[in-house]
């Protein structure tokens, strides 16, 4: 009896142990979002202060990483459907047509659960000195 709970015990194990290398490849495979700059100039009359707008996509099964932004970002959701994650405030799906704001030093992730791309037009407002977002581990 003692023989078959350890073997049983063993070969649970195995299995959580392979599950979690097999969860970190797959991860490690989806494309990073694809973001094109479309206009970054200075805030007129505000010294200092740029917005920097573009277009990102997020490919099926793809995922922002966790990441913080500096500056304030607006994200409008212009096709697709996602999950958008905020750290400490759980989660939301956000479809076409709705928008969001992530706040400066707010830890936030961004899936794709579905079958086909999300296009998301971001709009970043903050300092010329800042990068628009810090991956956070």
């Amino acid at each position: 009896m003692k023989r078959i709970a350890l073997l049983l015990s063993f070969t649970l194990l195995v299995g959580i142990v392979i599950g979690t290398i097999a969860t970190q490849v797959l991860n490690a495979q989806q494309p990073p979002p694809k973001r094109t700059e479309l206009l970054t100039n200075d805030l007129a009359g505000i010294a200092g202060k740029r917005a920097t707008v573009y277009r990102a996509e997020v490919a099926p099964g793809g995922s922002s990483g966790k990441h913080r932004h500096p500056v304030d970002t607006f994200v409008y959701v212009l096709d697709g459907t996602l999950t958008w994650e905020q750290e400490g405030q759980g989660s939301r799906t956000l479809n076409a047509g709705e928008v969001v704001q992530e706040v400066p030093g707010g830890i936030y992730n961004v899936r794709n659960t579905g079958t086909s791309p999300v296009t998301l037009l971001v709009v970043s407002l903050g300092e010329k000195d800042q990068p628009f977002s810090v991956p956070v581990k």
